[in-house]
């Protein structure tokens, strides 16, 4: 039986480690928004990390996978330091195991909750280095 894990970075489709995801057996489900009840960090700008907080939270992208049990011990073995699982609340109501940020990783790092997602966030980032057309 397979378990749906929210990822919310580098982890996602066409990015640095979707080959993670697909070497551990994961299968794309969908795409979704979380509940507005968590904060977004660029880790050095390799990767987020996503907390959740009591108050002042956004709704956050993430994509959820089928991950086969095994799976799921590979793809957390190969998280970078200071990222583990936790439940996830999805903006549907489903609960799901995601990809979730030690507090003391977003420490002195650049909070990006304001995008509302990995992908926002680069995309700002590009835009910003190819600056004025």
């Amino acid at each position: 039986m397979a378990i749906h894990l929210a990822v919310n970075g580098t982890l996602m489709r066409g990015l640095e480690l979707n080959a993670n995801m697909l070497g551990a057996g994961a299968i794309f489900v969908r795409e979704a928004r979380t509940v507005p009840a968590y904060r977004l960090w660029s880790i050095g700008d390799r990767h987020p990390a996503m907390i959740r907080v009591a108050s002042g939270g956004v709704s956050v992208a993430v994509e959820v996978w089928a991950v086969p049990p095994e799976g799921l011990v590979k793809i957390l073995l190969q998280e970078p330091p200071g990222l583990s699982m936790g439940k996830v609340t999805l903006s549907d109501g489903d609960e799901v195991l995601g990809v979730l940020g030690e507090p003391l990783l977003c420490e002195g790092q650049r909070e990006i909750s304001q995008h509302g997602g990995w992908r926002a966030y680069i995309a700002s980032r590009n835009r910003k280095e190819e600056g004025p057309a």
